[in-house]
């Protein structure tokens, strides 16, 4: 059980570096904050956004989708059982955060779009992460 919380524990800070990094790039090479911005500040955050292209939407989506995927995968990697279960609740932990953001921030409408891709995203991470052999059978 504690190898079972180890992995999800692992899985959700690997996919939340992960994030933080695709993020990172967008905010400081891709599209730049204007100098002195705080992102922080839901204000300042929010005009920032209102000036973005589409673009800069589909990178944050692909850092947060890629945040399930890999948190997925090292989830169902680490698990001693059930794999996929623990790749999906890393999945559901990111879909939570992303409902949050979507809340905070003042993006675009379309980009809800993300939200069911989470899971499913994670399940592809739960699958490519699962090893062979009894604890992929517990999942099966």
């Amino acid at each position: 059980m504690l190898r079972n919380i180890g992995a999800v524990v692992a899985g959700v800070l690997v996919g939340m570096i992960v994030n933080m990094m695709v993020i990172q790039l967008n905010t400081t090479l891709l599209f730049p904050l204007p100098p002195g911005a705080d992102m922080r500040d839901p204000e300042q955050f929010n005009a920032y956004l209102a000036g973005l292209p589409a673009l800069a939407f589909v990178v944050a989506m692909v850092a947060h989708l890629g945040q399930s995927f890999v948190g997925a995968v090292v989830a169902a990697r680490l698990a001693a059982s059930h794999p996929m279960r623990l790749a999906l609740v890393v999945g559901g932990i990111a879909l939570l955060g992303g409902v949050m953001a979507l809340q905070m921030y003042e993006g675009p409408a379309w980009m809800a779009v993300e939200l069911p891709l989470y899971l499913v995203v994670a399940w592809l991470g739960g699958r490519l992460g699962q090893r062979p052999g009894p604890a992929a059978a517990n999942d099966a």
